[in-house]
């Protein structure tokens, strides 16, 4: 008797515990998700390959703009990287970035503080506001570059025209 109530109280402390640890950890809000919807970025996947699916798709660079994501390279403490939105460019090496899932667990943090101190001003190296420090994190985080919410430049060109050889009360009315 007492054997099968033993049973009974650990397989029902299993499945509560799998009814409160599988919701929060599904619905835990990710870094690359966010980006997408604030920067307007389709881009999809972990963070660490935004970076290179960007290539041709987006054009990218070293120089912060408002609206870019700046993409964050895989490390032994982000091994799917990082990416975040610049939401204000304050000089050549800081900006303000809105991004989740940085200091705390799926929360989302708004204009916070990040610097470029890698040693050639290319933000390869960027150190980010952390919220349990109360200021900027303790090491510098390797960084990728940016991707440029528009369009990748070099794609072709379409020009619509106008047919003139119209006959007719349309082309009174320019037919347009």
């Amino acid at each position: 008797m007492i054997g099968g109530f033993r049973a009974f109280v650990a397989a029902a402390t299993l499945a509560l515990c799998a009814l409160i640890t599988t919701p929060a950890a599904a619905g835990t809000l990710q870094c690359a998700p966010f980006a997408r919807q604030v920067s307007g970025i389709e881009l999809y996947g972990n963070a660490n390959t935004w970076w290179g699916q960007a290539e041709g798709r987006y054009d990218r660079g070293h120089e912060p703009r408002v609206g870019a994501v700046l993409a964050f390279a895989a490390s032994r403490s982000m091994p799917v990287g990082h990416v975040a939105m610049v939401s204000k460019v304050i000089s050549d090496r800081e900006v303000l970035l809105t991004h989740a899932n940085w200091s705390y667990r799926g929360g989302i943090e708004r204009n916070v503080r990040a610097v470029d101190v890698s040693p050639n001003n290319d933000w390869t190296d960027v150190r980010v506001w952390y919220g349990p420090t109360g200021g900027l994190g303790l090491r510098p985080n390797a960084a990728k570059g940016f991707i440029y919410a528009d369009k990748a430049s070099d794609a072709p060109v379409q020009i619509a025209m106008a047919d003139r050889a119209t006959t007719g009360s349309d082309s009174a009315r320019g037919a347009f």
